[in-house]
């Protein structure tokens, strides 16, 4: 009879997410480079976000999209949003 070791799977598990819970806490701590401010206008309401990002672009795509999450439902109120001009876009360094 075989002697089973419940350690090993413990081992392999935490050998296996051990590298992946590290990656998710080490970009976690990411400092963004930009601060952006988003002002949308849909749908006869309007809201503004600031956010942040690595980059301008990931910045405003990021402010916009969460402004169009606050004023839509439903997919294809949300796809009309985000293809919506900004009423206000402006982003600086950190």
């Amino acid at each position: 009879m075989r002697k089973k070791h419940p350690w090993r799977n413990a081992a392999v598990t935490v050998g296996f997410l051990g590298p992946v819970f590290g990656y998710v806490i080490y970009s976690s701590f990411q400092v963004s480079d930009f601060e952006c401010t988003v002002c949308m206008d849909f749908a006869g309401r309007s809201i503004c976000r600031t956010v942040t990002g690595k980059t301008e672009v990931e910045g405003l795509r990021t402010g916009i999209d969460n402004a169009c999450a606050n004023l839509t439902s439903g997919v294809t109120e949300t796809l009309r949003c985000q293809r919506t001009t900004p009423r206000e876009a402006r982003c600086k360094t950190l």
